[in-house]
């Protein structure tokens, strides 16, 4: 993990734990993302359409193995379903912004279920330029949602009504390498969400991004 992201993301943890600095976290919180966000930005303008959909490592094991749109679509996606229908019970930015068409996706859920082959050719579908619209607004309505919740909100457990409604929208894939995410994420608190969906799991896929990049610069 780069060095600078992992310090900052353990500070984070570390603030998110007392009522006295949790607000201290959340601002650093939204800095690890904004670090984070210049480096998906500064693919945008190195890279070639065809770059985004290109699987170097298509026979490897880790999340370098798929595709730089299909990460984008998948972390932004995640981030929308985790705020807007677990923390916060509003709408999801795709919906609400007609992203779905915009971006040309097929799909709506997280796009853990497909395979290598479907990862290829779901990539090729996708409009990049809309994807980081898609991205940029998720971003802001998420640290909109997050920059105003209390200790006592970050502490609570996902009530279980959300769950209820996050299995009504099929936003999830019942195939078996999606179907745990509803567990994983409702058995958390939101602090416990804001650890991994809002946070790692960014940065997780972004270094798999960057790797991608590295390979096809080479």
């Amino acid at each position: 993990m780069n060095k600078d992201w992992s310090e900052i993301n353990k500070t984070m943890q570390m603030q998110l734990k007392k009522s006295g600095t949790f607000k201290q976290g959340i601002a650093t919180l939204f800095e690890l993302r904004g670090h984070l966000m210049e480096s998906l930005s500064s693919l945008r303008n190195e890279l070639t359409p065809e770059d985004f959909y290109a699987m170097p490592f298509k026979n490897a094991a880790g999340n370098h193995s798929t595709s730089i749109s299909w990460m984008l679509w998948h972390v932004f996606r995640i981030e929308d379903v985790v705020c807007n229908t677990l923390v916060c019970n509003s709408e999801q930015v795709l919906l609400s912004g007609g992203y779905q068409k915009r971006i040309c996706s097929p799909i709506i859920t997280t796009a853990n279920e497909l395979d290598k082959q479907q990862i290829a050719d779901f990539s090729k579908q996708l409009n990049i330029d809309e994807l980081y619209s898609y991205a940029f607004e998720v971003k802001e309505n998420s640290e909109k949602i997050l920059g105003a919740l209390s200790f006592d909100d970050i502490i609570a457990k996902v009530p279980p009504e959300r769950r209820a409604r996050l299995e009504s929208l099929n936003v999830v894939s019942p195939h078996e390498d999606s179907a745990w995410l509803i567990d994983y994420w409702c058995n958390k608190d939101i602090r416990g969400l804001i650890q991994m969906p809002f946070s790692r799991h960014w940065i997780m896929h972004i270094e798999a991004c960057l790797k991608i990049r590295d390979k096809l610069k080479k």
